[in-house]
Parts: structure tokens; C-alpha cells; sequence
């Protein structure tokens, strides 16, 4: 996985990069994007707009006329019982559309919201059929990005019902570890991530009080800690055998599509 990596650079996708620095970075993991179609991708976004912390950057049931590609920061879906409790159902870090679906679901079924300061920039969907249509190679990635988001998804339910609380939380860091990689935004040494115990347990379908000791767990083991917004990789051999993380589903590997 080390070949994934570059220098951390979080800085560059508020300032005067392009937009769609991270999502490129992770498409040119895949396969080979021409000038044409990083042109077409660059003119076709809106102005990059800030969300706040806590703010909705969706709310479900809302119709939409547009995908958001999320430039920084993270995001997590989210679903709500009447009760009031939520879960997470994933996690979108920077290069992740956050709604490529909507351009046939045309209503999103889930909430967005914003984990910690967001970036994003809208792909109009009228804007988006027509540069699928100027550039199909663009759209079969597409297509490719919504089969991973898909295998995501698997890949959280299944270990959700089946694996133990440490494992389930090694192979999230994984995860996050090896997205914000294929992104351009991470190192070798960790990657940033904001999030709360509470924000944690959402997501693995366990109590604070349980997160709080499954993170200790893995800093005892001298495999990874996370304080203070960073998640210190200690040992990622280690870490990737405890989850039982292989990361063919998302799809890192070259090849023509």
C-alpha cells in the first residue's frame, strides 16, 4: 500500500488548487485521466462552498438538481430512527462525491453531515449527463466510483454482524487509511481525522464507553493511536492482520476501464 502515499497536503484543496485535486488523484489511481476530461470535470463544478461543522450538507428526502463532490474536510451519511438515534452508515473524506447517485435516484434517502469544517463544489446534473455523454471514458469511471461505494457499504454490514468490536475499528482506521491515501492526503506516519467517540460508535454500532476501550486496546497493542484529530499508524502490518483488511474493494490498482 505504500506506493499510495504522498506528502500530506490539506492546505491545497482550500487554497488556489483545483477542486477536483482530490477526486482526480484517486481516478488516476485507476486509470489514466486525459486533459480533455480533467478539463471537462474542472468547468463543469459550481463555486466551492463552506459548511460549518454540524451543519446538514443534505438532508434526506430532499430532491436535487446537482451531486456535491466534497473538496475538504469529512462527512459522514447518516440515518435517523423517530427516536432520535443515528448511525452512520459511511464516511466520505475529500475526492468523494457525496451524492453521485442522485443523478437517477433524483432524491437522496439519507442525510449528509458535515463532521468537521466542509468544502464542497455542485456538478449540476444537466451538466453532468452531458459530460458523460462528451466523455464516456468519464462515465464508466463513474460508474466505477458508485460499484465502490457499493462495496463500501458491504464491507460495513457484513463485518458490522460479524466481527468483534477491535476488529471492526482496525478496519476502519484501514479503510480511512488507505481512502485518504489513494486521495493524495495522506502519509506514512497516520492521517488527520476529526471525529468524536460518539461519532465512532455511529458508525460501529457501539457505546462511547466501548470505543473509548476498543481505542485503548489498539494503543496498548502499539498499533495505532488517535488523539487529538490525528490517527498515529503505530504498526499497519499489525493493523491491517487484526482487521482482516484487503483493500480490493476499493479498488486501488491501474487498470484501463
Amino acid at each position: 500500500m505504500t506506493g499510495i502515499y504522498t506528502q500530506l497536503r490539506e492546505d491545497r484543496m482550500i487554497s488556489g488548487q483545483s477542486p477536483t485535486q482530490g477526486l482526480i488523484a484517486r481516478l488516476e489511481q485507476r486509470d489514466r485521466i486525459s486533459p480533455a476530461e480533467r478539463i471537462a470535470l474542472e468547468q463543469a463544478l459550481d463555486a466551492p462552498v463552506l459548511h460549518r461543522a454540524g451543519e446538514m450538507i443534505l438532508r434526506a428526502g430532499a430532491r436535487t438538481a446537482d451531486c456535491r463532490l466534497l473538496v475538504s474536510g469529512l462527512a459522514a451519511r447518516i440515518k435517523v430512527f423517530r427516536s432520535g438515534a443515528r448511525s452512520i452508515t459511511q464516511l466520505s473524506v475529500a475526492g468523494d462525491f457525496l451524492d453521485l447517485h442522485g443523478l437517477v435516484m433524483k432524491q437522496v434517502d439519507h442525510g449528509v453531515l458535515a463532521l468537521t469544517d466542509c468544502i464542497t463544489a455542485a456538478l449540476p446534473h444537466r451538466l453532468l449527463a452531458d459530460m458523460i455523454e462528451a466523455h464516456p471514458h468519464l462515465g464508466r469511471l463513474f460508474m466505477l466510483e458508485l460499484a465502490v461505494d457499493a462495496a463500501i457499504q458491504r464491507e460495513w454490514f457484513h463485518r458490522l454482524g460479524r466481527q468483534d468490536a477491535l476488529g471492526r475499528m482496525a478496519h476502519l482506521l484501514c479503510e480511512l487509511d488507505a481512502r485518504i491515501a489513494m486521495a493524495g492526503l495522506g502519509n506514512e506516519d497516520g492521517f488527520s481525522l476529526t471525529m468524536t467517540q460518539e461519532d465512532f460508535a455511529d458508525c460501529l454500532g457501539l457505546s462511547s464507553v466501548h470505543v473509548n476501550r476498543t481505542l485503548a486496546e489498539l494503543r496498548s497493542r502499539g498499533l495505532a493511536c488517535w488523539r487529538a484529530g490525528w490517527v498515529e499508524i503505530r504498526d499497519r502490518a499489525g493493523l491491517v492482520s487484526l482487521a482482516g483488511f484487503d483493500p480490493n474493494y476499493l479498488r486501488p490498482d491501474a487498470a484501463p476501464i
